[in-house]
């Protein structure tokens, strides 16, 4: 059997497209968010879902202690909140909720993003898998946010536009 390299692995998967989303934590271990590209349904019954965190990370640290999470996924012209959450002004605020519109579904301890689809969730299980972190959440609440969600694919965010079948 072959062995695939990461750089191999990296390469295939831009080639994926993927919606994006931000994890936002809320509790005893205080908030936190970050964006993620690797969620997806578990299952519809019950509904479940999961999200890859990097284990060293502080959303995965933050998701462990509180035991709960909320998906959001972003609406297309959201790009803006997914460069606030993966990091890239952390060198000019403190916290990455500073000026952001929370005021999407109150969920509890967690709040969904304004406009976006949230899944509030319940930490059902945490797995290692190399250098990652599975949370897999058993969804206990929803609200529907835009229909078109930004997505990520070759390194950039993209829109989706919606296609006809071809016909035969």
């Amino acid at each position: 059997m072959q062995s695939t390299t990461s750089q191999e692995f990296i390469a295939a998967m831009r080639t994926v497209a993927s919606s994006v989303s931000v994890v936002t934590t809320d509790g005893d271990a205080g908030r936190y968010g970050a964006t993620v590209s690797a969620f997806c349904s578990v299952s519809a019954n019950p509904p479940t879902v999961l999200v890859c965190l990097n284990a060293a990370s502080t959303i995965a640290a933050k998701v462990s202690d509180n035991r709960a999470f909320c998906v959001n996924v972003l609406p297309d012209h959201a790009s803006y909140i997914a460069d606030r959450f993966a990091g890239r002004h952390d060198t000019f605020i403190q916290d990455r909720f500073e000026g952001m519109d929370v005021t999407g579904p109150d969920f509890g301890p967690v709040h969904g993003l304004a406009g976006a689809t949230s899944l509030q969730c319940q930490l059902a299980q945490a797995v290692m898998e190399g250098t990652h972190l599975i949370c897999i959440g058993r969804v206990t609440q929803i609200a529907l946010g835009s229909e078109m969600p930004l997505t990520y694919l070759a390194g950039q965010y993209q829109t989706s536009v919606p296609t006809k079948a071809a016909m035969p």
